[in-house]
């Protein structure tokens, strides 16, 4: 198996088919001693990542309680 130019390799079908990785699946490397750990990216990790991201963000100068009062009829 060759690495591409990009740093792309092809993940053999039998082991997508094994771990259940499909077209948009996120996976992680971990690195362990001198190899790498190819892994499907748990769902927890995901959305606690996602979530990182925005944390913080809302920056508007609103209350929560000023909020809640715009949302409601």
């Amino acid at each position: 198996m060759m690495i591409t130019e990009k740093g792309q390799v092809t993940i053999p079908q039998p082991i997508r088919e094994a771990l259940g990785l499909r077209p948009a699946t996120e996976v992680e490397f971990i690195l362990e001693g001198d190899h790498a750990v190819l892994r499907k990216k748990e769902m927890v990790s995901m959305v606690a990542e996602r979530l990182a991201r925005y944390r913080g963000t809302a920056t508007i100068g609103l209350s929560t309680d000023d909020i809640l009062a715009l949302t409601r009829p």
